[in-house]
């Protein structure tokens, strides 16, 4: 029997122990649990799904509050690293009170008793990003009374299976107030049954439908027991792709109760295949998967069955690990997505987009837009879109011109003769950034009460502007000086390149590598720092620095080194969730320790050499004015260049007041109990922070709403954790057979050159210490902290980015092949393999391992 129900309200009262799943709808998470809750609303849709009802969570608190299981309950809160053997044994002896045993009974007699199938219904189950799929168990074919309620007692005491307890602690939901109710439905006798996606789990397409099917009852399919017939379906039904099934295992419902898993064959596996479902049937799937999906305004994870040639829905709950609606880019996101996309290799933290991302993406990066070419940018949220608070994917803005990118021209000259490059921190304004950051760091965040700790974050953003004015009135000087040495290079028939010139710019970041050699050198003219830094790993080196006496004299000059540079990011620049070098010596440990291994060849006198065979050029040596014009407009590029990394530079140096502010929030949450550990409070929104009126004392309610907002959100997060914030077309040269080999991999070619040597896969700061001189570096993407890694490296091969992405022009600065936007170098690619670097080409091929690294040409664009 298969009921509708049309009721848009819950009514079911505080306290009831049993109720019809027509009576529930999604908003009763905490009475029916995930499953059942769902259930009612397909229910109210009018969706075909079994009869059922559900026993409630205030049945189970009630099971839980008194006799063995309340006393199993509180063993298991003094010891939470057992693993709940205790509680199921309890639960699944426990005598029911009588109220309970009348009404779930009465509920099940009014259905027409008979088979029914028992499905755990928790609360934390069945929600976005955490699907509990598994976790709590299910039980068919229950047929009689006494077995039904076996049945309820076993899906309650599964809550505390230690599956479910360590997941639930791995996504960190572990609540001692968890609480489960059972969905009891009347079986079906399925001819078919199965999973359908409401979006394609591959590529993310919404236009999709996934459906996985096997004969019988869905647990043949769920349980992963059969290779199942699948199919993928259009919006309209029809089918797209069909794969056979192999039919190895039939699940069928036995009279009585119970199943049985019967054994397929060979025969039966192709009859099967060759027949298939019915087209018919699968048209009608596809048809409620856009119902459901529709209602839930997101792609869906539906069980369903075909019985008596019926589609019936089973459950239905928010699909996880779903990449997001594949994007059509037009060409200027193609060409900026790849530069980009360096800074937002890491998914940004709710937190990120109230401060740190959400002030450079809509005030500096906007800004300049707007200051400079009089464009305007998407809102933050198109270029971040969110689905429950998390961020899914980046899409790459396209500009958009307005009245006053007419005037862009004339506004851009004026700036560059107004404000030449090399004065800019002379500038009043640079003045007033630098005295608010002395007075930001005289007043340390944890010295600060709790109502002044809350403005800090937006006290320190304010900064910000600061920086955006200096960039958008500097940098067309910048552009000024690019223009004129490329015209004078192209007057003089290209006698070397920019980026030769450019390399002489004396940046911040290059004097941060410069220190680093410094302390590098300092370890190897120590005999004691020398041997423990051989010794020790970059962790075992941060632990030491302050009670290691023979690295004292090193413990100094690395805290004189971070008081310089330990405002630099680790991952990117634009996350306030990125750690600093200062909180993370490791990281500068490590590439300290691989600078005083292997001292580093740096040719020191290139950009000298280049800047000598250009005023060489016989138009210049025989013109000594036109020589001296020519070597002022290089100096003039290269104060540009350096304007470029020095104003980066500076603007990260308010990024650790602001993280000090919102770790401090973080910690003072912990002591509050709202959260477990510091660092979750970055999945909280500024807004939320700033919501708190005091600490401690913070209303309980409140501080119920940001802990469920903080595990709602990781576990979204967490469901993402396989999926990219961008897939790129990859427009580079395709796989296949090259010059010189199989082609291992491809991308954009950004620096020019072939050069053989042992491929380094280098994913994160952490591994920095495994790179050695010659091996090329392999890696996911680059930012100005990876620079010290371009003084080994043979080449550089990098899974995104594109000519104007950082990994490429720090390449092309060192003369070294380099190959950007692979996509997939990191995988495709072993650690230590020898492969050939062609920058010329694009192209990555497997090589013979030599002796050593053989350079087969430079270059430099």
């Amino acid at each position: 029997m298969i009921r509708t129900h049309t009721r848009t309200d819950s009514a079911v009262g505080t306290g009831a122990l049993v109720a019809p799943l027509s009576e529930f709808g999604r908003s009763d998470l905490d009475t029916a649990g995930g499953k059942a809750a769902n259930l009612g609303e397909m229910v109210r849709l009018g969706l075909p799904v079994p009869d059922g009802f559900a026993v409630t969570t205030w049945a189970y608190a009630r099971a839980a509050a008194k006799g063995a299981p309340a006393a199993a309950l509180r063993a298991l809160a003094e010891h939470p690293s057992d693993e709940g053997a205790a509680v199921r044994a309890a639960f699944e002896a426990a005598d029911l009170p009588d109220d309970l045993r009348a009404a779930i009974l009465d509920a099940y007699r009014d259905m027409g008793g008979g088979p029914v199938a028992v499905r755990s219904s928790a609360t934390a189950e069945d929600l976005p990003g955490a699907a509990f799929a598994g976790q709590q168990d299910t039980y068919l074919n229950i047929v009689g009374e006494e077995e039904l309620l076996d049945a309820v007692r076993r899906c309650w005491a599964s809550l505390w299976s230690g599956r479910a307890i360590a997941y639930r602690r791995r996504i960190g939901m572990d609540a001692p107030d968890v609480r489960i109710a059972v969905a009891v439905q009347r079986m079906v006798p399925a001819e078919w049954a199965g999973v359908a996606f409401t979006a394609d789990p591959v590529t993310g397409r919404r236009d999709r439908v996934s459906v996985d099917a096997g004969r019988g009852l869905g647990e043949s399919v769920v349980s992963g027991l059969v290779t199942p017939e699948h199919y993928l379906l259009d919006a309209h039904g029809a089918v797209v792709e069909h794969r056979a099934g192999r039919g190895e295992v039939v699940v069928r419902a036995v009279e009585g109760g119970g199943v049985v898993h019967e054994e397929g064959t060979p025969g039966d596996a192709a009859a099967q295949g060759a027949q298939g479902m019915e087209r018919a049937h699968l048209k009608e799937l596809a048809r409620l998967c856009r119902r459901v999906a529709g209602h839930w305004g997101r792609p869906m994870d539906i069980e369903w069955a075909v019985a008596d040639g019926r589609v019936l829905l089973l459950q239905a709950r928010p699909m996880t690990a779903v990449p997001p609606e594949p994007v059509r880019l037009n060409p200027v996101q193609k060409r900026i997505g790849p530069i980009l996309l360096d800074m937002f290799q890491t998914r940004p933290y709710p937190l990120d987009m109230t401060t740190w991302t959400g002030e450079l993406l809509e005030g500096m990066v906007a800004g300049m837009m707007k200051g400079l070419i009089g464009a305007r940018l998407p809102s933050l949220d198109r270029l971040l879109p969110e689905e429950d608070g998390v961020v899914v994917r980046f899409i790459p803005p396209t500009p958009r011109p307005s009245l006053g990118t007419l005037a862009a021209p004339f506004r851009l000259a004026a700036k560059a003769r107004r404000f030449p490059v090399e004065r800019w921190t002379r500038d009043p304004r640079f003045a007033r950034y630098e005295k608010a950051l002395k007075d930001l760091a005289a007043r340390p965040a944890a010295d600060l009460p709790w109502s002044e700790l809350r403005e800090r974050p937006r006290e320190t953003l304010a900064l910000v502007p600061l920086m955006t004015d200096l960039r958008t009135d500097y940098l067309p000087n910048l552009v000024l000086g690019f223009v004129r040495t490329q015209l004078m290079l192209t007057r003089l028939g290209r006698p070397v390149s920019a980026s030769d010139l450019a390399f002489g710019a004396v940046t911040c970041t290059e004097q941060a590598n410069r220190a680093l050699e410094e302390l590098a050198e300092s370890v190897r003219d120590d005999p004691a720092a020398a041997e423990a830094f051989a010794d020790r790993t970059p962790e075992e080196l941060a632990e030491a620095m302050g009670t290691d006496p023979a690295l004292a004299p090193f413990a100094a000059r690395l805290d004189g080194f971070l008081a310089a540079y330990g405002h630099r990011e680790t991952m990117s620049a634009v996350h306030a969730s990125s750690p600093t070098w200062s909180e993370t010596p490791e990281t500068v440990l490590g590439m300290v320790k691989l600078l005083a291994s292997e001292p580093p060849k740096r040719d020191t006198g290139g950009a000298r050499k280049a800047l000598e065979r250009l005023t060489a050029h016989p138009r210049l040596r025989r013109n000594t004015a036109a020589r001296q014009r020519a070597a002022h407009t290089v100096e003039r590029f290269r104060a540009g260049v350096a304007f470029r990394e020095d104003s980066h530079f500076h603007f990260t140096r308010a990024l650790p007041p602001l993280r000090s502010a919102l770790l401090e929030m973080g910690r003072r949450l912990v002591d509050e109990g709202v959260l477990e550990s510091t660092d979750e409070v970055f999945h909280l929104r500024l807004e939320e922070l700033e919501g708190i009126e005091e600490l401690p004392g913070m209303p309980g309610d409140q501080a119920a709403r940001l802990r469920a907002a903080v595990r709602r959100r990781a576990a979204k997060r967490a469901s993402l954790a396989s999926v990219p914030m961008l897939e790129l077309p990859h427009d580079g040269p395709s796989r296949g057979k090259g010059a010189d080999g199989p082609v291992l991999t491809s991308g954009t070619p950004a620096g020019g050159g072939a050069v053989t040597g042992p491929a380094r896969i280098i994913r994160d700061p952490s591994e920095f210490g495994r790179m050695r001189a010659g091996d090329v570096l392999v890696c996911p993407y680059t930012n100005p902290s990876w620079t010290p890694l371009f003084q080994r490296a043979s080449a550089v091969v990098v899974d995104s980015g594109g000519l104007g992405s950082h990994a490429a022009i720090v390449a092309r600065e060192y003369g070294i092949p380099a190959v950007m936007g692979t996509g997939d170098g990191t995988s495709a690619l072993e650690d230590g393999a020898a492969i050939r670097v062609d920058g010329d080409a694009g192209h990555v091929t497997a090589a013979a391992p030599r002796p050593s690294v053989e350079s087969e040409g430079t270059g430099g664009a």
